[in-house]
């Protein structure tokens, strides 16, 4: 009958023997198995052992929030410009600056995978005829979200900015929306440290509407994503994007 070996002392001439379905024999199966599947699982599952910081790929969820502040400068004078958002508290500190364009957006899934891909925006500003733009501000605001480790939710922006010495008459931007990432994403959980408003939009002083005050509270974020790229057409795309994480073997251990 076929055996399998359990143990050998050459010095003493010893070996144990036992048959292929004996307990003995299980019972070493069970313990190799043990000895190698285990630790297999483990370094599959934490992606690697002891790494101060690992990185995946993942296309992020973003929708356009439909929240705009538009500047238009007409002039060199500190009040020469026009102005228009979609926050009735600004529009209000405006008075006869403020002007109201015409807009069309659409948001676009190119490979029907469930995400948009591409924003297409278009803003008209009527103008009089002694009105000439020479300098344009646009801020858009996006929902934006990462599921495939941790849950990650935040309220991102678009700036667009652009001066000239000549007046014009229309504008195209393209440009991509970018994750700046400046510290590591947990490995699981929600974060929704930065799911608050880009634009304080309720707000009666006319400092929280400063982009100067906007942009600088926004690069004051961990992780933020940002496009820095009359009439003005622009699009906007999304891709995918390389994230960097703690490991989940480090976080563990950590806690224990």
């Amino acid at each position: 009958m076929a055996g399998v070996e359990l143990f050998s002392h050459p010095a003493f001439r010893t070996r144990y023997r036992a048959g292929l379905c004996s307990a003995a024999a299980l019972a070493l199966l069970l313990i190799g198995a043990l000895t190698y599947v285990p630790p297999l699982l483990v370094a599959y599952r934490s992606h690697g052992f002891w790494l101060k910081q690992s990185a995946y790929l993942e296309q992020p969820t973003v929708r356009f929030r439909y929240e705009v502040l538009f500047v238009a400068t007409t002039g060199p004078g500190p009040g020469s410009f026009l102005a228009w958002s979609t926050f009735p508290a600004f529009n209000r500190l405006q008075e006869e600056r403020l002007r109201v364009p015409l807009l069309s957006t659409r948001e676009e899934d190119k490979n029907q995978d469930g995400k948009m891909d591409q924003l297409y925006f278009k803003l008209e500003l009527p103008l009089q005829s002694t009105e000439h733009v020479v300098g344009v501000q646009l801020i858009l605001v996006f929902s934006y979200q990462l599921h495939r480790m941790s849950t990650f939710v935040m309220q991102s922006m678009a700036f667009l900015q652009f001066f000239s010495p000549l007046p014009g008459s229309h504008l195209y931007v393209n440009g991509d929306l970018k994750l700046n990432q400046r510290q590591l994403l947990n490995h699981c959980g929600l974060d929704t440290r930065y799911n608050v408003s880009v634009i304080n939009g309720t707000s009666p002083f006319a400092s929280d509407y400063d982009l100067t005050n906007i942009i600088a509270a926004y690069q004051d974020r961990n992780e933020s994503g940002v496009d820095y790229n009359s009439d003005i057409t622009s699009s906007a795309s999304v891709s995918s994007i390389d994230l960097q994480t703690a490991p989940v073997l480090r976080k563990c251990l950590k806690k224990l």
